[in-house]
């Protein structure tokens, strides 16, 4: 089985391209062997690159531990590229179906006729507790306590076509690295709170100023990420809501930046980032 890795601000994915050839038999079993980073590829997830009747194309994401995705932010802009780059479709708005519908997608081409960067259209945010899904109070649940393990955090709950949770907090809680990593250990928790049925990514933000933050992510299915685009446009909503930034925002995650914008006059999320294409291989099957 041919393939691409590819990434989206460190954010990986492994690619399969199944509009000429049948899709995997098994892609829920294959995204946990080819993710593993010891013994397989290595990557965050797999995404299958399918024909669509209602799009240019269709994105179905599968996440490393094997659990299907509605959406994935870095992984579509990723998807673009490989489907212009690699002469699928050679125009510089796509239309991508996926699993909170199709989306629209722009293109910035370089001088040597590959993508370098992709603005996406995510759409509207998803606001309401039971469409989230949460059963936190509100519409939206807006800095709302949750007790996870006799710890309180104050999240604020927004989908992007998967499940979003928003935390705000100090720089230091923002440091990296071992066995105390605090987002690692609060955002596994977490994801799984009864709260959530459907589990969810949880966002760790601080602010620096109304146009920009500083987050990470440990997201649901994959653990500790170096971005997540859904993610970044759902801080993006969650601090218009809580008011403590614009609706254009700059978010700076650990992998790199993202630049965001929820329009008022369509109520769109727009993300603009990079898209990069790793190496190319074959898995034996």
């Amino acid at each position: 089985m041919k393939f691409v890795k590819m990434h989206g601000l460190g954010n990986d994915y492994i690619y399969v391209d199944c509009t000429q050839s049948p899709p995997p038999s098994e892609p829920e079993e294959l995204s946990r062997r080819i993710s593993d980073r010891h013994f397989g590829v290595g990557s965050d997830g797999l995404i299958l690159i399918c024909p669509s009747e209602r799009a240019d194309v269709r994105m179905r994401i599968f996440n490393a531990d094997g659990s299907e995705a509605e959406m994935c932010g870095n992984g579509i802009r990723c998807l673009a590229k490989y489907v212009y780059d690699h002469g699928l479709v050679r125009k510089p708005t796509l239309h991508v179906e996926t699993g909170r519908g199709v989306l629209t997608v722009n293109l910035e081409v370089g001088t040597d006729e590959r993508v370098e960067r992709v603005r996406v259209n995510m759409g509207s945010p998803i606001l309401r507790a039971e469409e989230i899904p949460t059963t936190l109070a509100g519409d939206p649940p807006c800095e709302v306590p949750l007790i996870v393990a006799g710890r309180t955090f104050f999240v604020t709950a927004v989908s992007m076509g998967n499940p979003h949770a928003v935390i705000y907090v100090e720089p230091n809680f923002l440091s990296q690295g071992g066995p105390e990593d605090a987002v690692a250990l609060w955002g596994a928790r977490i994801e799984r709170a009864p709260e959530f049925p459907r589990r969810v990514n949880v966002h760790f933000v601080h602010v620096h100023s109304p146009h920009e933050v500083t987050m990470r992510t440990w997201e649901r299915g994959s653990g500790l990420t170096l971005a997540c685009g859904t993610g970044a446009c759902a801080v993006c909503v969650a601090g218009v809501l809580t008011g403590r930034t614009q609706r254009r925002l700059r978010a700076h995650l650990p992998g790199g930046d993202l630049e965001l914008e929820w329009v008022e006059a369509d109520n769109c999320v727009y993300m603009t980032g990079p898209a990069v294409e790793v190496f190319h291989g074959v898995w034996p099957d």
